[in-house]
């Protein structure tokens, strides 16, 4: 798999992962090749760039719930874009923020399964609305599992999808910068304070929406300073939004900082209590798949090695089965325990490695979900008339998905 920027794609390219339009529906399916037609009009998109697949690579399994959940991320990307411009233009919020945030809250905050939580390409110019966004869903994850009241649950998600309002108005020669002084980190910290009044303003019969906002930024920013005293004054929910924000942040995909595993980032979150409450930490690793059977990993020995059994009580120490003479590893058992997972092997696009037929073939049980992708080009096909404003499209493509 190679990333080829959009000004250097050519006819005859094989696509990675699928392309879709604000509506949702399924333009290009992946192992679609591109023709002239096809390279214009993505050029229309404002990508960066499209994954594609090596000439004899083949095309990598994706599930049902993959691509609804991708499908999902580009939908409310384009919806929450238009609705920030608004209220950073307007100065009030309209009914189509509601509807994005009750989106969210339907999907993911009543989900009691796992998901992959799976990380699309940021750049600088659509980093705010892709972290906005993922931060929110974590955040509904997250609350769900900690039971959280659906009152508290909406106002989180609607801070998660605000509170980086203030930095859309950054001037562009700092924004785009990599290494910031320490003037420059201020300005960036003028622009946030606007923002927490614009939010304010914006939500004036919901003032735990800015509170939100302001006290998550203050716990990232006492923590920063190691005045970890200050870490018991904030609420529940601005914690909740702290660890989103931190998991998202970390492992997110830029074109100029490769992304931190899901193992390191869990690491950092488990290795700071002090910081990141605990148990919200462990409802957001009850809420997302981080090492799950099928994933490739590389172990403290330098070993490669496949998960063979998830850990519930432990999720950094599973059972796996070493590549280099098919040995068993329990690790979450004490005769293991200078032994640890160091990290996950990840395709280019930032997928897990999965290899279950590895697994197959050494006796253990696996189920492999299926793929969806004609199933739901047909679906949408008959019910993706709508977009991020209605919901019934969705709901009817899901439905007919399912059954």
């Amino acid at each position: 798999m190679l990333f080829v920027k959009t000004d250097r794609l050519k006819q005859g390219m094989r696509l990675a992962r699928p392309i879709y339009n604000k509506d949702g529906v399924l333009l290009y399916e992946r192992n679609s090749k591109l023709t002239y037609q096809g390279i214009q009009s993505i050029r229309t998109f404002g990508l960066l760039g499209l994954f594609v697949l090596e000439p004899a690579e083949p095309v990598p399994p994706m599930t049902q719930e993959d691509i609804l959940f991708e499908r999902f991320q580009t939908m409310t990307v384009f919806a929450l874009r238009d609705e920030l411009n608004k209220i950073k233009q307007d100065k009030k919020k309209s009914h189509k923020l509601q509807t994005i945030v009750n989106n969210i809250l339907q999907r993911y905050g009543y989900l009691d399964k796992k998901i992959n939580f799976i990380q699309n390409l940021r750049s600088k110019e659509d980093y705010i609305y892709k972290h906005s966004l993922n931060v929110a869903i974590l955040c509904a994850m997250t609350g769900h599992v900690l039971n959280m009241k659906r009152e508290e649950q909406v106002d989180v998600i609607t801070a998660a999808l605000v509170h980086d309002i203030g930095k859309m108005s950054i001037p562009k020669a700092i924004a785009q910068k990599d290494n910031l002084n320490e003037d420059e980190l201020g300005v960036i910290d003028t622009y946030e304070m606007a923002g927490h009044e614009l939010i304010g303003a914006v939500f004036p019969g919901e003032p735990a929406i800015k509170r939100l906002c302001v006290q998550m930024n203050k716990a990232l920013n006492s923590a920063k300073a190691g005045e970890l005293d200050q870490m018991g004054k904030f609420t529940l929910g601005a914690k909740v939004l702290m660890v989103a924000e931190t998991y998202d942040t970390m492992t997110a995909m830029r074109l100029n900082q490769p992304p931190e595993s899901e193992v390191v980032t869990i690491k950092h979150l488990l290795g700071h209590p002090e910081i990141y409450e605990p148990a919200i930490v462990d409802a957001l690793i009850q809420s997302i798949n981080i090492l799950i059977p099928g994933v490739s990993v590389e172990l403290s020995t330098k070993e490669k090695a496949i998960v063979i059994r998830n850990n519930e009580e432990n999720v950094l120490r599973p059972m796996v089965l070493g590549f280099k003479d098919n040995n068993i590893i329990d690790l979450g058992d004490k005769n293991h325990k200078e032994i640890e997972i160091t990290d996950i092997m990840k395709t280019m696009d930032n997928r897990y490695v999965i290899d279950t037929q590895t697994l197959i073939d050494n006796g253990f049980h696996v189920p492999v979900p299926k793929e969806a992708e004609m199933q739901i080009g047909i679906a949408q096909e008959e019910a993706m008339k709508e977009n991020i404003t209605g919901e019934s499209g969705m709901e009817e493509t899901e439905e007919k998905i399912e059954n």
